[in-house]
């Protein structure tokens, strides 16, 4: 509503601008008059101005007694998530590490229980046949 009301003030003020020339003295007294009347009822309405207070994400708070510094409150509702995250990527690690190893615990007991000598898999030919039969 008020954009709209803006956009009205804008066009009347170019309209005014453009003929500011062609008004006659009568008019441009109208308009002073009006332009006083304005300003004194202006002078006289309270002026509000809103300010925000940002929060972080998990923070509590926002009121009055939020606002002289940051609680603990504030510091657990950034901390908390960090250390969640902390721990969900030590986690995720451990269990890629852990099938890593178990992988390669299965080759080696494959290679160990095989009835192959060891020096056959020193053989680059020998490496060149698993390559081509594993594919």
């Amino acid at each position: 509503m008020k954009n709209k009301e803006m956009q009205f003030a804008y066009k009347v003020k170019l309209a005014l601008d453009a003929n500011l020339d062609n008004l006659s003295d009568d008019t441009l007294q109208s308009l002073a008059a009006a332009r006083r009347v304005a300003l004194a009822r202006k002078k006289h309405t309270p002026m509000t101005v809103r300010v925000e207070q940002p929060v972080l994400a998990g923070a509590f708070g926002g009121g009055m007694l939020h606002q002289e510094s940051p609680s603990w409150w504030n510091r657990l509702g950034v901390a908390a998530p960090l250390l969640v995250g902390i721990i969900l990527f030590a986690g995720i690690y451990q269990h890629e590490n852990a099938k890593r190893v178990s992988y390669l615990a299965d080759i080696d007991v494959a290679v160990l229980s095989d009835e192959l000598p060891l020096s056959a898999y020193l053989d680059h030919g020998f490496n060149a046949f698993l390559a081509e039969k594993g594919q």
